[in-house]
């Protein structure tokens, strides 16, 4: 009798569950799959665009970029350029969807939210990874903002999980961020003053208002808004975060910069090619130049080849803090780059100077110059 009158409960239960789902709960899964499905494709994408852009437009020049180009080597170039990427996309929406749990509890569905899917799927070590690699790959001047989305991280997750321990949560959301925010003034202040003395006005910015912001907004926003807001900078995100990416990526160099002596074999070197080596094959060597044309050098005539440097990026910012410049991330402070000297003249195409005779003998005394003092008598 108890096992014939289960039967009709949890049907019933089922029934009511069902009965309950907010429609286009069936639509907002799909799009969620959709989502999901095509976003592997993005940086695939990345790539094909970045070797249209090498080859200048060119069809057959593409082709012949993807018949050589290692795609280790593609991979490792976007992987370098856009390690930035994947921490600022996973600790601002985590962000984002705490703040939509705590604000607003009842429009915090994972099944019609992309963002709250994300928000509950995402560990908690996932989280700690990525701010430690934001920590070691960001600039300084971008160190202040995220030490602001680990604060607000914090304060939000500890609302959540202990609402009933007031102690933690006034440590959390008011002790910690203005203990952090002292101390971040207190290290930026000269900084600060310097940038301010450059006219370095985005530079101020980014010092001088996230620490503030980890002090004021570390609680829940008004109920009404919060589901429309966290709506919105999701989609700013999702919307800008490819799109800047997109555009570092495709200034990234994919080959190597080379220098290539050409000339015939008893002869003087005739030419020097600048650009970027295909590949080496056993009777040519392939060079997209700097005009994007595509030179095939007879191996015989190939006198010799020089790796240029990567000169780096050109600072923009003035202002560093205590010797570490603004500019400068975690790893090129502890890991500094080797110092690139005076250029070769063959990396900038031109000829190598011809040494004079007899420059390495040493010089033969002749008579004193009439312009140089006399001898002092001893």
């Amino acid at each position: 009798m108890a096992v014939g009158e289960m039967g009709p409960a949890v049907s019933g239960s089922a029934e009511i569950g069902r009965a309950e789902r907010r429609p286009g709960t069936k639509q907002a899964q799909q799009a969620q799959q959709w989502l999901l499905t095509l976003l592997p494709a993005f940086p695939v994408l990345l790539l094909v665009l970045r070797l249209w852009r090498l080859s200048r437009q060119d069809m057959p020049t593409m082709l012949l970029l993807v018949q050589y180009v290692s795609p280790l080597g593609l991979l490792s170039a976007l992987l370098i350029a856009l390690v930035w990427a994947f921490p600022l996309v996973v600790l601002v929406l985590a962000v984002l969807g705490r703040l939509l749990q705590v604000s607003a509890p009842d429009r915090f569905d994972p099944e019609r939210s992309l963002l709250a899917y994300g928000t509950v799927r995402t560990p908690g070590w996932v989280l700690v990874a990525a701010i430690a690699l934001a920590a070691l790959t960001w600039q300084l001047r971008f160190l202040p903002l995220l030490l602001m989305l680990a604060l607000w991280l914090l304060a939000l997750r500890t609302r959540l999980r202990h609402p009933d321990r007031p102690r933690l949560l006034l440590g959390t959301t008011l002790v910690l961020p203005v203990v952090a925010a002292a101390a971040s003034y207190a290290w930026l202040a000269p900084a600060v003053s310097r940038a301010l003395g450059e006219g370095e006005l985005a530079t101020v910015l980014l010092l001088v208002v996230p620490p503030l912001g980890a002090v004021v907004l570390t609680g829940p926003l008004p109920r009404p808004v919060a589901p429309a807001l966290t709506r919105v900078l999701a989609y700013a995100v999702a919307a800008v975060v490819p799109l800047v990416t997109g555009v570092v990526f495709l200034r990234v160099p994919l080959l190597p910069a080379v220098a290539v002596e050409v000339g015939a074999e008893a002869g003087p070197v005739r030419e020097v090619v600048r650009g970027e080596a295909v590949t080496v094959t056993d009777r040519m060597t392939i060079v997209l130049d700097g005009r994007g044309e595509v030179r095939f050098l007879p191996n015989d005539q190939v006198r010799g080849q020089l790796l240029c440097p990567d000169p780096g990026r050109i600072p923009v910012s003035r202002v560093d803090v205590y010797g570490w410049h603004v500019e400068e991330t975690a790893l090129d402070w502890m890991i500094p780059r080797q110092a690139v000297g005076r250029p070769d003249p063959r990396c900038l195409g031109r000829l190598p100077a011809a040494d004079p005779a007899g420059a390495s003998a040493p010089p033969s005394p002749g008579p004193a110059s009439p312009s140089s003092p006399p001898p002092r008598a001893r």
